[in-house]
């Protein structure tokens, strides 16, 4: 009896998803757990692996096709061998040679397959050196390396009487990632929907990083993860959002919707673009809790391995583009937040300080926000709260 592979329960947030890639074909017997195909959302790519040992009997969506939640998308038959197909699909196995069978091309990840399918590049031409010969993106890297390399080094000299290289003007028209599509929409939505407007600051960061340099040591050896800058402002932006309720709300129509929790989300740069995994119920974390969940979320993110809810909701959003040197931006909305933080690169300035120069350790931040919502006054006034939490962090502490 054949059992049906359905598309997995999506979210309110995510309304259909995209077959992006078959990795087994009608006849192909396959393992209990083993990939079947990725369902690409506007948020991640899900993975969905056979229920059993059997055969994947019928694909009914293929690459390329919108599906919906729970929707068909092919037949599965338990304890089958396979039809005339699997004898030939082994057959161009074996003829391509053992590299094909070693380099995992089964178990890899969407990072791997995005970087393949960019430059063209078949499974079989890259060797893996990660566990059981799985081909990582360092993989795909080095070979890209070496291939744009070996030309230079094996070109024989022309003659003089040859007529002049023709310049290389090739193009190469990629369709845009469902991510990345989304995203798109996404900012030119906020841009178009919201009156947004940017108000900036400075901050002093001396007192953090003296704080951070005393005890970053025994931090770590406490907690096992690194004490980073991002805590001090997730937590200083929590208590901001506290004193301006406004900040932390959204619109709904013609209706505003206060929260009355905290969720922060934190954009992270990934191989398919920008996500904004959210970290829930901030105000509950302590330092240590808010920079390991972070650092699960950036290596979850490079490895698209982040859940649709781990990606869903949140009510504030802290952007850091100083990690890309970025000196300062003005950061887009993440709808339907209302107002988003941006930090920036961190570089010594002159500073008038009590009459004297001095050289400080400065960073310009941002503020994006919704003025439907937010007034000047109150978006001024929450920038001004952070910035004084941050150049005083003791006050983080004592919450005062």
């Amino acid at each position: 009896m054949a059992t049906q592979i359905k598309a997995p329960q999506f979210p309110e947030a995510v309304a259909d998803g995209t077959v992006a890639t078959w990795h087994k074909q009608p006849g192909e017997a396959v393992s209990r757990d083993e990939l079947l195909v990725d369902i690409e959302t506007d948020k991640i790519v899900l993975e969905i692996v056979a229920p059993a040992d059997g055969t994947l009997t019928e694909i009914i969506k293929g690459e390329g096709e919108t599906i919906e939640s729970q929707e068909l998308i092919a037949l599965f038959e338990e304890g089958a061998k396979g039809t005339a197909a699997a004898p030939a699909v082994a057959e161009a196995v074996s003829e391509s040679g053992s590299a094909a069978a070693t380099t995992g091309g089964d178990s890899l990840g969407p990072a791997v397959r995005k970087m393949l399918s960019e430059n063209n590049l078949d499974v079989a031409q890259v060797t893996g050196t990660g566990k059981n010969g799985r081909i990582t993106k360092e993989d795909v890297t080095n070979y890209l390396k070496k291939s744009a390399v070996a030309p230079a080094v094996s070109v024989s000299p022309q003659p003089v009487a040859s007529p002049a290289p023709v310049m290389d003007r090739e193009e190469r028209r990629v369709p845009m990632t469902r991510l990345r599509a989304r995203v798109a929409e996404r900012l030119v939505e906020a841009q178009q929907t919201a009156a947004m407007l940017t108000t900036f600051n400075e901050v002093n960061m001396k007192p953090v990083m003296e704080m951070r340099k005393r005890y970053k040591d025994a931090f770590e050896k406490a907690h096992g993860t690194r004490l980073g800058f991002m805590s001090f402002f997730v937590k200083a932006a929590v208590e901001s959002l506290k004193k301006f309720p406004s900040v932390n709300a959204s619109i709904d129509g013609t209706d505003i919707v206060y929260h009355g929790y905290y969720d922060v989300g934190v954009a992270v740069s990934s191989d398919r673009g920008l996500v904004v995994p959210v970290m829930k119920d901030v105000d509950q974390k302590n330092f240590a809790e808010i920079e390991s969940q972070i650092v699960a979320y950036g290596k979850k993110a490079q490895e698209g391995k982040l859940s649709l809810d781990e990606m869903s909701g949140g009510t504030f959003t802290i952007s850091n583009g100083g990690v890309f040197g970025s000196l300062i931006s003005t950061p887009i909305l993440n709808p339907p937040q209302t107002a988003i933080l941006g930090m920036h690169k961190i570089q010594e300035r002159p500073m008038a300080v009590n009459g004297q120069v001095e050289i400080l350790p400065m960073m310009y931040l941002a503020l994006s926000y919704d003025h439907r919502m937010i007034d000047g006054k109150e978006a001024v006034q929450f920038l001004v709260a952070i910035k004084e939490l941050i150049e005083d962090p003791s006050r983080l502490l004592l919450d005062i």
